[in-house]
């Protein structure tokens, strides 16, 4: 194949990559999403004991563009952890504490209200924790995600399938 094929190959390759990229039209009002079900998968969320996960867009699991909330409870701890690609988060409510680095360290954590912001950049690690309110944040980046503790032991699932929990 001459340099023009190539390149030609390589031109429709991509155009076929970016469509299937492509989100879907979708608009959601808070009561739309607080009637939407909650995900039994936690793929990109870290786990923990507690976290619910509503998908509202996408596939976390899948590759392409994703986005999801979480719901938080009062007084959750999240050990550091990354995750496979880039994302960015807003706070919806409550008072999220986010900080980076591979130990939690309270002195770390920054207090984000809502209409927050922050990012989980690409194998950084982080950690977070909610004080006595429950927090919601959501999440959104290009999938497939996983979420990978620093401390393996850190990991709810490793720490179910040593217990046999569900």
């Amino acid at each position: 194949m001459n340099k023009f094929g190539c390149l030609l190959l390589l031109a429709i390759c991509r155009g076929e990559v970016a469509i299937a990229q492509r989100i879907q039209d979708f608009r959601l009002t808070s009561n739309e999403i607080a009637a939407t079900a909650f995900s039994n998968d936690k793929t990109g969320s870290s786990g923990v004991e507690g976290i619910r996960t509503k998908v509202l867009a996408g596939d976390p699991s899948k590759s392409g563009f994703y986005s999801v909330v979480l719901f938080v409870p009062p007084n959750t701890s999240i050990q550091p952890h990354s995750h496979a690609g880039d994302r960015v988060a807003a706070v919806i409510s409550g008072h999220w504490y986010i900080g980076y680095g591979s130990r939690f360290s309270t002195e770390s954590l920054k207090e984000l209200p809502p209409g927050s912001v922050y990012s989980e950049p690409a194998r950084r690690n982080h950690f977070a924790k909610t004080g006595n309110v429950a927090v919601i944040v959501e999440i959104s980046g290009y999938g497939p995600t996983d979420t990978v503790y620093v401390n393996p032991a850190d990991d709810p699932a490793a720490q179910q399938k040593l217990t046999g929990a569900k």
